[in-house]
């Protein structure tokens, strides 16, 4: 294959196999080439004309092709790649690799590599929390193979929730980087964020008996009952950060404005909509060893919201929205007093002057680091990477553009650095 880094990608047979569409399409955008073997049974959910369009060569499907067979073969399939990715890596195919069978061109492939594997596990609740799967994850870890998620959620099942989720197209994107770097452990954002069955993803936990405080997503300033002001923030900065926190050891409490995405696993999330809600949550929630602000909170916001729908009236001119400023969470938590957290964390999103404004911000906010990031046209309000800046007091530390998640583990490992130096 032509390109520098390249990955074999099972596709099984699941719900979240529409999923990896994305992910193919990421993973081109990455520089990293894909060559895809989908099941029949994710022949069910996705085709491999789209599998193969996206990913800009051939579908393999067949064990006994013999056109494959003379030409590739599972053999050196699975061997002219980098590493394995297996999405949605079904309750089935974890079997079948952790007993070694090999009945069809997928289960085959993983028998006969001797590149690392990547698994991304997706199925109903119960199927993953059953015995014989607890059995086989534990065997797939002594076997070195590497796992993201399953994520907690709802189901395609009505009713159904819980963890068993597949970890979403950046996740597994950014765990694939890392693997390809050479990573031995999936970094503790992005790693097995579940119950951790036998250890997977297990490691230093510095934050362990430290309680954080995090809110993440926008807020929604009602102006009528069906008219609101906020932001493009998606969340998934917050939520990232709640999640590797959590892996990190700490007791987290997420406080979250709308967002799409799922709540991270192992913490617990109050729901909020707007910043004065946001800002009765937070104090709740204190005391806290560490709080960091991600959300982006709405600076203004209706003095008083129509109780009715605000109508367009033909030839009236539109209605004036008189604006009041909403509390300012960070400084307020900063300047506590009592029960103070001893690391106070901001996020600054500009769109110019990006570390000038943001030491402007940490000195009028009394706060002790801020996370500032551009976020003029780039795309980061929504999108799965960042480039951000660490500003304190005395240095500004830039990173360079990374997934989300990635973002996410750094700053943990960078807050557990100075709470256990403050300490």
């Amino acid at each position: 294959m032509s390109a520098s880094r390249s990955v074999l990608l099972i596709i099984g047979g699941g719900i979240a196999a529409y999923k990896v569409l994305e992910l193919i399409r990421r993973l081109k955008d990455r520089g990293i080439a894909s060559r895809c073997i989908l099941t029949k049974a994710g022949e069910e959910f996705v085709t491999p004309l789209a599998v193969s369009s996206l990913a800009g060569e051939r579908c393999f499907t067949d064990l006994f092709s013999l056109t494959d067979e003379a030409d590739i073969g599972h053999i050196a399939l699975s061997r002219s790649t980098d590493l394995l990715v297996v999405a949605p890596a079904t309750a089935d195919l974890i079997a079948k690799m952790a007993t070694g069978l090999a009945n069809d061109l997928a289960s085959t492939a993983l028998l006969a590599t001797d590149k690392r594997i990547l698994i991304a596990p997706a199925m109903n609740p119960r199927m993953w929390e059953h015995p014989a799967t607890r059995r086989n994850m534990a065997q797939l870890e002594k076997d070195g193979v590497l796992v993201i998620g399953p994520n907690s959620g709802a189901m395609a099942e009505r009713g159904e929730s819980g963890p068993g989720r597949m970890a979403e197209p950046n996740e597994i994107l950014a765990a694939i980087e890392q693997a390809l770097a050479g990573e031995t452990r999936l970094s503790p954002a992005i790693g097995f964020l579940g119950r951790n069955p036998g250890g997977l993803a297990s490691g230093p936990k510095p934050l362990a008996g430290k309680r954080v405080l995090i809110t993440s997503g926008p807020t929604h300033e009602p102006i009528d009952p069906v008219r609101y002001i906020a932001n493009r923030s998606s969340g998934k900065q917050g939520h990232a950060i709640a999640a590797a926190a959590a892996a990190a050891g700490a007791s987290v409490t997420l406080v979250s404005g709308p967002v799409t995405i799922p709540d991270p696993a192992g913490v617990e999330t109050i729901h909020v909509e707007s910043a004065r809600e946001m800002l009765a949550a937070v104090e709740s929630a204190l005391p806290a060893d560490i709080a960091i602000f991600a959300a982006a909170v709405a600076d203004w916001r209706v003095a008083e919201a129509a109780p009715g729908k605000l109508k367009k009236q033909a030839g009236a001119e539109a209605p004036a929205l008189a604006l009041v400023e909403n509390p300012d969470i960070l400084a307020t938590v900063a300047a506590r007093e009592i029960d103070r957290p001893a690391l106070v964390v901001g996020f600054a999103a500009e769109t110019d002057n990006v570390i000038d404004y943001a030491r402007a911000k940490l000195a009028r906010k009394g706060c002790d680091l801020i996370v500032a990031n551009d976020v003029g046209g780039t795309g980061v309000m929504g999108g799965d990477a960042n480039t951000v800046h660490l500003v304190s007091a005395d240095n500004v530390e830039t990173w360079p553009t990374l997934p989300k998640s990635e973002v996410a583990t750094r700053l943990i490992a960078h807050l557990a650095a100075m709470s256990k130096a403050g300490s």
